[in-house]
């Protein structure tokens, strides 16, 4: 990359990175806050379904809207519009008395920060080949996977040394801030145009287009397929490594602040390491090997009895995450259509916010049947079974 393309990426990495750290910071807050206040599953329940629901539900439009309108405002607009709302919240708390009142609205903001989420996130994706050239794509999309490792590593921390030093609407106002300072930053990093579809035709349509095009196009289809089913299939060892961990080694606040650490870690290093090494030649490779060794960790971590070996193992299972999710991200960018690359990448967080909450219940409900051991040992063979999935052959044309 020459110069200015370097600093138009660094630009649009850090404005993105600003409102990622204020928005994980402030639901994190919200969920810490109903946690405290009730001590009820339900509510924090409640709250995780309106974090990921809506997102799953709105990804879709989101998509056809970054194939129509100019992606740099979707994005600004979608921080823009979660941090108006975050602002009346602020000003109507002193007058929600009622616990129950509160949490409510509280809820309802959730929602709206999940269908910001629902908009912004294909347009950020779909962004990225505007800015970086080809040859470029692997490398920066590792750099910012390793700087939302840290920044999702980081948020939860800062979360709870704003809550304890201050209130609910204090840190709220972080949100707000966030939002501002890294909109201001993305309207100073000029975007080329970028193809659109048809604005007249109608949603539903165009919609349909995506899904056709997914279908039809062997190597995005089989791509967004291997995406939902790894997203699935990791739910055992990564999303309840602390139930396993409880379960086996014990449940001390050191022993899951260790697995914390180690997974970020890992996911961390992955980032950097994809940033610098950028993948084999041919990026299938990269994919098969990323999904060879995360399903060969998960079934590793489900039989080792030393805790040391274990964290180790888990630094090794963030990698090979980071891995895998950095390789699906740049194919789908090569291999989309550029007037498609928004909807492919609406699909693409559908996959995933339907996905992680469904591996959720369904694991979630087997772990109390079965031991959590078999789970992710039987995850990780089903993996290696999908793995050829990821043999796409020479993609084709792009329409």
């Amino acid at each position: 990359m020459n110069l200015n393309v370097k600093r138009r990426a660094a630009l649009f990495l850090v404005s993105q990175s600003i409102t990622l750290f204020g928005s994980t910071l402030v639901q994190m807050a919200i969920v810490w806050y109903a946690t405290i206040a009730t001590g009820s599953g339900t509510w924090v329940a409640a709250f995780s379904i309106c974090s990921y629901l809506p997102q799953f539900a709105v990804s879709f439009i989101g998509g056809v809207w970054a194939d129509r309108f100019p992606r740099r405002l979707l994005i600004a607009g979608a921080d823009l519009g979660i941090a108006g709302v975050t602002l009346i919240m602020i000003l109507f708390m002193p007058m929600l008395s009622e616990a129950h009142t509160l949490l409510a609205a509280l809820l309802v903001l959730s929602v709206v920060r999940s269908v910001g989420a629902g908009v912004q996130t294909p347009a950020v994706n779909a962004t990225v080949p505007l800015l970086v050239p080809a040859d470029s794509r692997m490398r920066f999309n590792g750099i910012n996977a390793a700087v939302q490792s840290a920044v999702q590593f980081a948020a939860p921390a800062a979360a709870g040394a704003v809550l304890a030093a201050g209130t609910l609407r204090s840190t709220l106002w972080l949100d707000v801030a966030t939002a501002a300072l890294g909109v201001a930053l993305l309207l100073r990093v000029p975007l080329p145009a970028a193809a659109k579809g048809p604005a007249s035709e109608p949603v539903w349509r165009s919609l349909r287009d995506g899904v056709s095009y997914a279908m039809r196009e062997r190597s995005v289809g089989c791509l967004l397929a291997v995406y939902g089913a790894f997203v699935f299939f990791c739910v055992p060892g990564g999303f309840l490594a602390g139930l396993h961990v409880s379960r086996v080694f014990g449940d001390s606040y050191g022993h899951l602040t260790a697995t914390e650490l180690a997974g970020f870690a890992g996911m961390t290093a992955g980032g950097l390491l994809m940033g610098l090494w950028g993948g084999f030649a041919q990026k299938e490779r990269t994919l098969l090997a990323g999904l060879t060794a995360f399903a060969s960790l998960s079934i590793l971590m489900a039989f080792v009895a030393r805790f040391d070996v274990y964290l180790v193992l888990m630094a090794l299972y963030g990698v090979a995450l980071t891995t895998v999710q950095t390789t699906v991200s740049t194919l789908l960018q090569e291999r989309s259509a550029p007037a498609m690359q928004g909807r492919v990448f609406g699909l693409m967080g559908a996959v995933y916010s339907g996905c992680m909450p469904l591996g959720m219940a369904v694991f979630g409900l087997l772990a109390d049947q079965l031991p959590l051991r078999w789970l992710m040992a039987a995850s990780g063979a089903a993996l290696l079974l999908q793995v050829g999935m990821a043999a796409f052959g020479r993609p084709r044309r792009r329409a």
